[in-house]
């Protein structure tokens, strides 16, 4: 998905952004999946409450066999049919997320010549579908790349996204940010490429954990406030 929404000249510097858990919380968007695949299940299979159950099992901390648990307690385990249906369910609702409020603040305050980007990993109809329902092209987003575009080969931390938005915006390395949540793949790429990198470690987060391979970014910031373009 890439927003051109003027023909301006090129701008000063471009601040680049991840989505996950940089621009709105990602526990947000995955109770909301949770709660679209429990609607669903209720009105084809008559099995209420299982959204609701899948919310508490992920706030416990459950992960990868959410799906499996919540159907084994309504009774429908070892169905990889329905598995499959509910994981397309999860990845083609429509997501009740919002942007974080220093989100809306930083959009909001865009100096003269500094453009917005944003480069972000996962399956591209649910990255799309995130990037819709928080209207990131109302607000002022100049570039909105999905790494799934070309595959998964160039997920980060391939450099291509990155090379591609720096050829797209015509500028040096650095006059680039990249603003990134997960030191396991968010910062290879850019830091090679010569950009500047700033992590982003809201409360609330999913990705806490550090791989020995992680690569830190130049600096950390707890909220988008802090960046001064």
């Amino acid at each position: 998905m890439i927003f051109v929404p003027n023909g301006r000249q090129s701008p000063d510097f471009v601040v680049v952004l991840d989505l996950d858990d940089t621009l709105y919380l990602e526990r947000d968007y995955v109770e909301s999946g949770l709660n679209a695949v429990g609607c669903w299940v209720e009105s084809q299979l008559a099995r209420p409450a299982l959204g609701s159950l899948m919310i508490d099992l992920f706030r416990q901390g459950i992960r990868g066999n959410i799906f499996d648990l919540a159907l084994a307690e309504a009774g429908l385990a070892g169905r990889p049919d329905l598995i499959a249906r509910m994981v397309q369910v999860y990845r083609q609702h429509r997501p009740q997320i919002d942007l974080t409020a220093d989100a809306k603040r930083l959009f909001a305050r865009r100096p003269d010549r500094v453009a917005f980007a944003l480069i972000t990993d996962g399956y591209i109809d649910a990255q799309k579908r995130k990037m819709r329902a928080l209207r990131l092209h109302a607000q002022g987003l100049s570039l909105g790349i999905c790494t799934d575009r070309w595959g998964r080969a160039d997920w980060k931390p391939s450099e291509r996204a990155f090379r591609h938005v720096q050829a797209i915006f015509g500028v040096p390395p650095q006059a680039l940010v990249y603003v990134a949540d997960n030191p396991n793949k968010d910062f290879h790429a850019p830091r090679r490429l010569g950009w500047r990198t700033l992590q982003i470690k809201r409360p609330g987060r999913l990705h806490t954990r550090i791989e020995s391979f992680a690569e830190s970014a130049d600096a950390e910031i707890e909220t988008l406030d802090e960046i001064a373009p």
